[in-house]
């Protein structure tokens, strides 16, 4: 492989439209495909985005021996099969959260990427951001003590409509899977996992849930809570108290952000200047692990996505959402 990466996008939608502007900020990065089931829509983004070239078909663009990786964009019910296609013509993939819908499905992509001898990462960008590694480092060095409670939300409000992604079931909608993944991100990457789950749920209409909130219960009766709407706005904030400061990751805590640490003596925010949208840090982690020959990100590792899948699986069960 050249020092360049060639990227294909798998479902020019709004998402990827978000990574092809996070890939002109990576210097090792070219938008070489995008691959569509519709020819037409592949062109207006590829026109859009300025990648090299546009494919009606999945396995059309997947045929194309200069495609290094592919970015899975698809909805979430998708994840899995399209993931299997890719590794199947053996090319690298960074699969768009959540990783698929359930334990077993994560399980099957991960050993066949294993069998296929190929790369393999849950696109959870936000682990990438500087601003969360400096929140999960300052944590885990004990400077201010043990954690002693966590509280993050993620809301935004859409109106019901059953055959919107947001809450179609065949689509795998409702919060917890589209957003209440980063909460419960944040939980497991400053607390570790849980003792114990708790989880209630609002349900809409169509059987998703649009309202859930969890509570992860860790030793020494610490607790996480964590919410998500997609009928409400909320602050998409988190707090993390420790035994000798508080940090609070500014709104929206998920996108580049900055963190504002209060002890009794003092109170400063850490600014981190990220001009871009963020998705470059993930692309660039991904294209330095291809360059290195790994088939696994020493990152979002893959017993981090099993982790995290295992957590949404244990909450949906909660709740009763089925899919």
């Amino acid at each position: 492989m050249s020092k360049k990466i060639n990227w294909a996008i798998l479902g020019p939608g709004k998402i990827a439209k978000k990574f092809a502007l996070g890939l002109t900020h990576v210097s090792n990065a070219n938008l070489y495909a995008v691959a569509s089931r519709s020819l037409d829509k592949a062109k207006d983004f590829s026109k859009e985005m300025g990648a090299d070239k546009a494919y009606g078909s999945y396995e059309e663009m997947l045929n194309d021996t200069e495609v290094d990786a592919v970015y899975v964009a698809t909805p979430h019910v998708f994840h899995h099969e399209h993931t299997l296609l890719c590794l199947k013509h053996k090319k690298a993939v960074l699969c768009e959260k959540p990783f698929a819908m359930n334990k077993n499905q994560v399980k099957e992509m991960i050993d066949f990427a294993q069998k296929q001898d190929t790369f393999l990462m849950e696109a959870m960008w936000t682990h990438f951001l500087p601003h969360f590694q400096y929140t999960a480092e300052i944590i885990k060095s004990g400077k201010y003590g043990k954690v002693l409670s966590m509280e993050a939300d993620f809301g935004f409000d859409a109106p019901f409509d059953a055959e919107s992604r947001i809450y179609n079931k065949s689509l795998g909608g409702g919060s917890l899977l589209d957003i209440g993944i980063y909460p419960i991100f944040a939980a497991l990457s400053f607390l570790g996992k849980p003792e114990k789950i708790k989880a209630t749920a609002k349900m809409a209409d169509t059987g998703v849930d649009a309202r859930c909130h969890a509570t992860f219960i860790y030793p020494e009766n610490v607790k996480a809570e964590l919410y998500s709407f997609v009928d409400k706005e909320t602050d998409v904030a988190a707090t993390i108290k420790l035994e000798k400061a508080e940090i609070y990751i500014k709104p929206r805590f998920h996108n580049p952000s900055s963190v504002v640490i209060t002890t009794p003596t003092e109170k400063f925010t850490k600014e981190f200047g990220v001009t871009a949208n963020g998705y470059n840090f993930e692309a660039e982690h991904v294209g330095k692990m291809l360059l290195e020959g790994r088939k696994e990100s020493t990152e979002m590792t893959f017993a981090k996505s099993l982790e995290l899948i295992e957590m949404l699986d244990s909450v949906r069960e909660k709740i009763g959402l089925k899919y």
